[in-house]
């Protein structure tokens, strides 16, 4: 077997499939290392996506070219648009998904990608050229060290020029239920603690994270007289762009909630929980709390809400969402008991925690390449992230990268990723990496609307009209997706073109509503008319017109002050954000600068003065003095 790579990925999560399909789809031979084949694309915790930011990010995703979108949709059995009765700018698609359907469409996908071979081994090690044993990389050398491949658990050398580390919670993971504690990536996967010894080694700092999930049910053992039933949207709206995918709604969610009982129960036995009884010393997801937190630091409410989830349509197991938890089994039994809607269900797979390593992300580029070791890049949960769109977003980003940054390939490698495309002006993966390697992250780190300071310009509906342009670039999107957007384009533009010029007809049906003919424009800002209204008042809506287009020329026109307005601020970001640091300046060594300031600028080395002004501890002056500096050097 050739063992010789342009890319090599570690790891077959949501992360690591994108970073090595968009490696393969750009034209470099890559290969996907996965602990075991059965698992590609397995969904570990509840088999859903999007939701708000993250239904924003799976849009993003697929409008670049990258699979978890289209898996979405394909593998789709109920459908919902959250947040509709709030502002555009916060709409967000979800589904709840097949789990085995999902994992099944995604191996197939990877198994027939050209380019793209899958091998099933456990990674031990990295190859590092001037590397000695056991001596830590520190910053003065990090020049001096780049990756070249990788070692496998049974002896076998792999060869790379860049290697993108995915690993999700699979490093030294731990999982516990109550007092029991037992190695493990995941329920029923091996852990991987020889690469988190290998990353120690080579001067990484590794923290410990913490995540779980709640008990699943037989639904048939339901009591469904007391279940509030959860339909999906008449209308399915999902991920993928032009892709002419039919999205039906298959199953039913539903609805109930904790009560005191429960709540007492937890309460009596909070000593007995791994997170509690001292056993869980990561950090856990502030924003994905167990039940345990839940009680504990929310001891006024009388209720919390619990979602029954179905996890796919050849499966009676079902999610019990909101009741993610590390008690002891029989507490388990006790705690679903306690729910009259669940009182005579029967648990098919406990909850559990799991505690794993993952490195600090300010060690990364906005590439997601370490600054430690040349060619080396992080994705995923190994980067302190949670959920599954933020891994996508991260793959996504180191394998466009990695490819970019190789010597020969078939792009141009002037495309600049990360300050052009995913910035925090143009894409929430821009958000969420700027996020990661300015600021870093306390506890696993999910991403949310309000973290994105142009939300009203960054909608998920209008992801492909930022986004597709750069996939297209990149050869991710293929010509006939291409040329389905640039007629979308074609048709928004005719129509608004020709309601700026057509007047409103006077009817019998619309003379209580308009006294006198006005711009059909100006009356599609009124907020209570739609585009579909305007049959009333004399124009036709011409055939080509869909459903996806209604809603974007809706938004287009009511919110035109508002997004000229955003757009001008855009604008602001984007000209500070153009301006580049060179490579080899010194922060040590700027005068006019904070001794605080200079030490937070040399440990997370930003690379435009946008990213530098973004840096806590980091004050105006000293921006202004590092754009003297700037100047400076690019003078010389």
């Amino acid at each position: 077997m050739n063992s010789d790579f342009d890319v090599i990925v570690v790891g077959a999560g949501h992360a690591g499939i994108e970073a090595a399909l968009a490696s393969a789809r750009m034209g470099a031979k890559t290969a996907l290392f996965v602990i075991k084949m059965e698992f590609i694309g397995l969904m570990s915790c509840n088999p859903t996506l999007g939701g708000p930011a993250k239904g924003h990010l799976a849009r993003e995703i697929d409008a670049v070219g990258g699979e978890i979108g289209v898996a979405g949709d394909i593998t789709g059995i109920h459908f919902r648009m959250l947040n509709k009765k709030k502002g555009p700018a916060v709409w967000a698609p979800r589904t709840q998904n097949d789990r085995n359907a999902y994992s099944r469409y995604m191996r197939e996908v990877v198994e027939n990608e050209n380019n793209l071979s899958i091998i099933e081994s456990q990674i031990t090690g990295l190859k590092i050229k001037n590397y000695k044993s056991n001596n830590a990389i520190s910053q003065t050398d990090i020049a001096e060290h780049e990756v070249y491949g990788v070692v496998s658990i049974l002896g076998k050398e792999y060869n790379a020029r860049k290697v993108v580390l995915a690993n999700g919670t699979f490093l030294n993971g731990t999982i516990f239920v109550g007092d029991k504690k037992f190695s493990g990536g995941r329920s029923g996967e091996p852990a991987d603690d020889y690469l988190s010894k290998n990353l120690l080694s080579l001067g990484f700092k590794l923290r410990r994270f913490k995540t779980g999930t709640p008990p699943r049910v037989d639904i048939e053992t339901v009591d469904f007289n007391y279940l509030e039933t959860q339909p999906g949207d008449e209308n399915p709206i999902g991920f993928s762009h032009f892709r002419d995918i039919i999205l039906t709604n298959k199953v039913n969610c539903y609805i109930t909630h904790t009560n005191a009982k429960t709540h007492d129960l937890i309460r009596e036995n909070l000593s007995k929980s791994a997170l509690y009884g001292g056993l869980i010393l990561g950090t856990g997801a502030r924003y994905c709390p167990s039940i345990e937190d839940k009680i504990t630091k929310f001891s006024d409410k009388e209720q919390h809400h619990v979602f029954l989830e179905p996890e796919g349509l050849n499966t009676k197991e079902a999610y019990v969402n909101g009741l993610s938890n590390s008690l002891p089994a029989d507490v388990q039994d006790q705690m679903i008991a306690s729910i009259p809607a669940l009182q005579k269900a029967k648990i098919m797979r406990y909850g559990y925690a799991i505690e794993y390593d993952c490195i600090y992300p300010e060690e990364l580029y906005s590439t997601l390449e370490c600054k430690k070791i040349k060619g080396l890049y992080f994705a995923g949960q190994i980067n302190g992230t949670s959920g599954y769109e933020e891994a996508a977003a991260q793959g996504l980003v180191a394998g466009i990268n990695s490819v970019l940054s190789l010597e020969k390939n078939n792009l141009s490698t002037e495309i600049d990723i990360p300050h052009t495309i995913f910035n925090r002006a143009t894409s929430y993966i821009g958000v969420l990496i700027d996020d990661l390697v300015t600021r870093g992250t306390d506890e696993p780190y999910r991403l949310f609307t309000s973290r994105a300071e142009y939300r009203l310009y960054l909608r998920q509906e209008n992801a492909d009209e930022r986004l597709m342009p750069w996939g297209y670039k990149l050869g991710l999107i293929p010509a006939d997706r291409w040329q389905k957007f640039l007629k979308q384009q074609e048709i928004i533009e005719r129509e608004i073109a020709k309601l700026k010029t057509q007047s409103t007809l006077i009817s019998q049906e619309s003379i209580s509503f308009l006294s006198e003919p006005q711009k059909l424009i100006n009356l599609l800002k009124r907020p209570e008319i739609e585009y579909n209204d305007l049959l009333r008042f004399g124009y036709q809506i011409p055939d080509d017109v869909n459903q996806e287009i209604t809603n974007k020329i809706n938004i287009i026109v009511k919110y035109e002050g508002y997004l000229k307005r955003q757009e001008e601020e855009v604008s602001r970001f984007s000209s500070i954000e153009k301006i580049k640091i060179p490579e080899n300046i010194d922060f040590l060594d700027l005068n006019g600068v904070s001794t605080e300031a200079r030490e937070k600028l040399n440990k997370i080395k930003p690379q435009s003065i946008g990213q530098a002004s973004r840096i806590s501890g980091v004050n105006f002056s000293d921006i202004q003095a590092l754009m003297i500096h700037t100047k400076k050097l690019e003078q010389k």
